[in-house]
């Protein structure tokens, strides 16, 4: 089975802060590293060191060789990764000491997919095929329809979460996976039990993935509900973990294992993940998760 991301890559320029800036403020960093990110990128490299057969599609400007590079290195097929004469997309990320981060974010070359690019990159797909999509690219709601005619299995993780969202048809995405303030944006609801029903009251056919920070994660798909705890670990940056559990998640469920062996495997390399600093960098291989779990 071939697992298709067709999502964004930047490049991540991270500064260490006491606390995040406020309006009016200027305040110093203790550090700034550049680093290789990109939701798509980093759940790429999260899909390939868990083991899954995984294609890279999107877009980078004249300085993004280090992002094809780092996919590359993780065993990911770049082919379908364009250079295009736009700068490529970044990211500015505040780190905190507690290990949280705040983001902002230029679309760049992410917002440069073209209907063609789309057409001549899905034709190398099937139907039963896993295609991963999160909101930083253009061009989401024809390339989730397009998908969808074809027949593959469609993973929607929808963040950053805006007005572009509004465009999509849900009823075609297979698996949506979100956080806890993304529930509630979708469903207007704020407990998790709530947030659960009402997205599955109104796309009974999409099933859920709610991850809940300190409270783990949980998996509805009309069946059966299933509960992950978390890992505690020391945080050092919290990057990149939603982005390597969605790949772990993923990665399993395209295995055959089940929602509940998955959600324990995207569990465990996300704590892996946080305690280390970057975000594509700091994303577990499969081996590492799998003596941390034997660990347990």
């Amino acid at each position: 089975m071939k697992i298709l991301n067709f999502g964004s890559l930047n490049l991540d320029y991270v500064y260490g802060v006491e606390h995040f800036v406020m309006a009016g403020e200027t305040i110093s960093s203790s550090s700034r590293d550049t680093f290789c990110g990109g939701k798509g990128l980093n759940q790429s490299v999260a899909l390939a060191k868990a083991g899954g057969n995984v294609f890279h599609a999107g877009n980078i400007g004249a300085e993004g060789g280090m992002l094809r590079d780092m996919l590359e290195s993780a065993g990911v097929d770049t082919h379908l990764t364009k250079e295009v004469g736009v700068p490529t997309g970044h990211a500015i990320i505040q780190v905190n000491e507690k290990g949280n981060n705040c983001i902002i974010l230029f679309g760049g070359a992410n917002q440069q997919i073209t209907s063609a690019q789309t057409d001549a990159t899905l034709a190398e797909f099937s139907a039963g095929d896993y295609l991963i999509l999160q909101n930083e690219v253009n061009m989401l709601a024809e390339i989730i329809d397009k998908a969808y005619a074809k027949g593959m299995v469609i993973f929607l993780n929808p963040s950053p979460f805006d007005d572009k969202l509004k465009n999509i048809d849900y009823n075609k995405i297979s698996y949506i996976l979100l956080n806890e303030v993304e529930g509630a944006a979708i469903s207007g609801k704020t407990e998790a039990d709530e947030i659960l029903d009402a997205i599955r009251a109104k796309y009974p056919k999409m099933k859920v993935v709610l991850t809940l920070g300190e409270n783990g994660s949980v998996y509805d798909d009309g069946k059966e509900r299933t509960a992950q705890s978390i890992f505690k670990v020391k945080a050092v940056d919290t990057t990149a973990a939603g982005d390597t559990f969605t790949g772990y998640f993923v990665t399993a469920l395209a295995e055959g294992r089940t929602p509940a062996e998955a959600l324990k495997r995207a569990a465990a390399a996300s704590a892996i993940a946080v305690s280390r600093k970057g975000a594509a960098p700091s994303v577990p291989a499969v081996r590492e998760v799998e003596d941390f779990l034997a660990g347990r």
